[in-house]
């Protein structure tokens, strides 16, 4: 049975490639652009992980991440941001991993692979 991973991000363009390369993996992917669709797919879905941008409009990623824990504490969650500055802030230690967005998915695949295999 395939690992349903769902990716939050704001940016249409991102969300479709991790559709597409995730999808290639043999993951089901469930997008969310915000994280009021993100929590609102988590209430009424399995997830197996979450993969979470920080920077997102107005209920930003380190939100919903203390939200998925209030209610999810188990849930792995991949913060994947553009930003390394967040790896700081001690918010996003809630989460399992803390990835830089890069062009190339190599380590954000390799890191997956990981989290769903402990």
């Amino acid at each position: 049975m395939s690992k349903t991973i769902m990716c939050v991000d704001d940016e249409a363009n991102l969300l479709k490639l991790y559709e597409h390369e995730l999808g290639e993996e043999g993951y089901q992917v469930i997008a969310a652009a915000d994280g009021n669709t993100a929590l609102a797919a988590l209430a009424s879905n399995e997830i197996d992980l979450v993969v979470l941008d920080i920077r997102m409009g107005e209920f930003d990623g380190l939100q919903v991440l203390g939200e998925i824990r209030k209610n999810n504490p188990d849930l792995p969650v991949l913060l994947h941001s553009a930003y390394s500055t967040y790896k700081h802030d001690f918010q996003s230690w809630l989460a399992n991993d803390y990835l830089v967005k890069s062009a190339d998915l190599a380590e954000l695949k390799a890191k997956i692979r990981e989290l769903l295999s402990i």
